[in-house]
C-alpha cells in the first residue's frame, strides 16, 4: 500500500532558472516575429552586444513596438501584450546572454 501511495504522488518539477524562463519568454513573445526569414529581422540575444540591447530596451522598444499588433495575443499592440514584468525578464535574458557575454545564447 505504501508503494502504491508513493507511486501516485506527483514528482515535483524543477523550477525554471532565470535564464530558462527568459529564454522561454523570448521564444513565446519575440520569436514569432523575429525568426529566420522574418521581414522584421531575426533576433536572438546573441544578435547584439550588451550595450546594444540596453539601448534597444531603453530607447527603441516602445517606439518600434507600440504600433505593431500582435496577432498571437489577440491583435493588441506588442507593448500591451508583454507586461512590464515579462519585458524585464526578456530584457535581462537578452543582455545577460548577448554576443559579448561569457554565455551567449539563442532562443533555441
Amino acid at each position: 500500500i505504501v508503494m502504491l501511495l508513493l507511486a501516485t504522488i506527483a514528482t515535483p518539477t524543477r523550477a525554471e532558472t532565470a535564464a530558462e524562463e527568459g529564454q522561454r519568454l523570448f521564444r513565446e513573445h519575440c520569436r514569432h516575429c523575429h525568426d529566420k526569414g522574418s521581414a522584421n529581422g531575426k533576433y536572438t540575444p546573441m544578435t547584439l552586444i550588451q550595450a546594444q540591447w540596453e539601448r534597444f530596451f531603453a530607447r527603441k522598444y516602445e517606439r518600434k513596438h507600440r504600433k505593431v499588433n500582435d496577432d498571437k495575443y489577440g491583435g493588441v499592440p506588442v507593448t500591451e501584450a508583454i507586461d512590464a514584468e515579462t519585458l524585464e525578464k526578456i530584457r535581462t535574458f537578452s543582455i545577460d546572454h548577448a554576443a559579448d557575454t561569457d554565455q551567449p545564447m539563442t532562443c533555441g
